[in-house]
C-alpha cells in the first residue's frame, strides 16, 4: 500500500504538470506515437481485410484465407523490443520510424483478421439479394458486409489501439519522449515513484481508449447487428388439474 500512496504522491510533485518532462507534454507525446501507428495500421490493414473478406468463392477465396491467418500468426510471434533494435540498426530515417515499425507490426493483426471474420461471417442469402438488386461488388462491401461486420471490425481496431498505447513506451528506448520516459528513467535512477506513475498514466489511457470504443460502438452500430443477450426462461404455469393433485 505505501508504494501506491508514494505514486500517488509523485503526481503532486512540484513541475510535475508543466515543463518538457511535465506529464501533459509526455501524454501529448504518446498520443502522437500511437495514433500515428493506428493511423498507418488501419490504412493498410483495413482496406485488405474488406478485399480479402470479400472473396468467397474459389482458389482467390482459399489463398487469402489462408494469407491472412498465417501472416497474422506469423506477425504475432515477432518480438516487439527485438524488431525495434533491428529497425534502429537497419533504418537510415528519423528516430520515429523504428518505433512505427515495431507498433504496426503488433498492431495489424487484430484488425487484419477481425475484419477479414466480420466480412466473411455476413450471411450469403444478404449478399444474394443485394448482388439481385443490381448492387455491384462495391456497393455490397461498403451497404451490406460492412455494416453488419462493424462490430467485429471495432473490436479489432479498439484491440490494436490499446495495444499500440500499451507497447509505445519503447519509444522511450531510443531517446524519444511519451509516458515511457518515466518509467525507463525512473529504472535507470532507481526512481519507484516515477516508474509506477508512469505505469497508471498507461493504464488510464487505456481504459479511456476502451471507454471511447464503447461509446463508438453504440453510436455506430447497428441495434439489430448487436449480439442480443438471450431471453430469460419464461415459467410454464402449472395446469389446474396438477394444482388440485398437488393440495390433495
Amino acid at each position: 500500500m505505501n508504494v501506491i500512496w508514494n505514486s500517488l504522491g509523485w503526481f503532486g510533485e512540484a513541475g510535475r504538470w508543466s515543463g518538457p518532462d511535465g506529464i501533459p507534454t509526455r501524454l501529448l507525446e504518446h498520443l502522437w506515437y500511437s495514433l500515428l501507428a493506428f493511423a498507418v495500421t488501419v490504412a493498410i490493414a483495413l482496406p485488405l481485410g474488406l478485399v480479402l473478406g470479400h472473396l468467397r468463392r474459389g482458389r482467390a477465396a482459399a489463398v487469402a484465407g489462408f494469407l491472412v491467418m498465417s501472416s497474422a500468426n506469423a506477425a504475432r510471434a515477432l518480438p516487439t523490443l527485438g524488431l525495434l533494435i533491428l529497425a534502429v540498426i537497419l533504418t537510415s530515417a528519423g528516430d520515429l520510424v523504428p518505433i512505427l515499425i515495431p507498433l504496426v507490426a503488433l498492431a495489424i493483426p487484430p484488425v487484419l483478421v477481425n475484419t477479414y471474420a466480420g466480412v466473411q461471417q455476413v450471411d450469403a442469402g444478404l449478399r444474394d439479394a443485394a448482388e439481385g438488386m443490381g448492387m455491384t461488388g462495391r456497393q455490397v462491401l461498403a451497404r451490406v458486409e460492412l455494416p453488419v461486420a462493424l462490430p467485429l471490425v471495432l473490436l479489432g481496431l479498439r484491440t490494436a489501439l490499446i495495444q499500440i498505447i500499451s507497447t509505445a513506451t519503447i519509444a522511450a528506448y531510443v531517446g524519444l519522449g511519451g509516458l515511457g520516459r518515466y518509467i525507463v528513467d525512473g529504472y535507470s535512477r532507481q526512481d519507484y515513484d516515477s516508474m509506477a506513475g508512469g505505469a497508471i498514466l498507461v493504464i488510464a489511457l487505456a481504459i479511456a481508449t476502451q471507454l471511447a470504443f464503447a461509446a463508438l460502438y453504440r453510436a455506430a452500430v447497428s441495434p439489430g447487428v448487436r449480439p442480443q443477450a438471450p431471453a430469460p426462461a419464461k415459467s410454464v404455469p402449472e395446469p389446474s388439474g396438477a394444482r388440485r393433485a398437488h393440495r390433495l
